[in-house]
């Protein structure tokens, strides 16, 4: 309830329910406060790309995904998510713990089940698939 209705009187005969912070106020055995739902298909998206945020190259100082090592994010319905990543070099040191870096970062998102990483060198990597955000970090703008 906001301040607002509080403020006017509202719920204040209240005894039981959910206050503001979403916890068990009064009795009533059916009484309950739902559980949170993991978001699935396209709702994976963009907490995803937030794990993939903080993954960085051990080289670079700007995460994998502003750099522009991520091709492509494939999310099944299921939870499944498949990608599609580079490196900035083929002799990268860190070619073989990358994918390793990136699968674990995406399991620690609520929803995902399965990932699948999968290395491409087709189209290579240049600045250009770099965010500005990224070239500005790297004072490239």
């Amino acid at each position: 309830m906001n301040r607002l209705a509080r403020f006017a009187g509202f719920g204040a005969g209240d005894k039981e329910g959910v206050d503001r912070d979403h916890t068990l106020v009064g009795g009533g055995a059916d009484c309950a406060v739902a559980e949170p739902v993991a978001p699935t298909g396209e709702a994976l998206r963009e907490p995803i790309i937030a794990a993939l945020r903080k993954v960085h190259d051990p080289e670079i100082p700007v995460n994998i995904y502003d750099l522009g090592l991520i091709y492509k994010i494939d999310i099944a319905d299921s939870g499944n998510i498949a990608i599609d990543m580079t490196l900035t070099a083929p002799a990268c040191p860190v070619a073989g713990l990358m994918p390793v870096m990136v699968k674990d970062a995406v399991k620690t998102v609520d929803g995902v089940n399965e990932v699948v990483v999968d290395l491409v060198w087709d189209p290579p990597w240049g600045p250009d698939t770099m965010s500005d955000e990224a070239k500005l970090q790297l004072g490239m703008l």
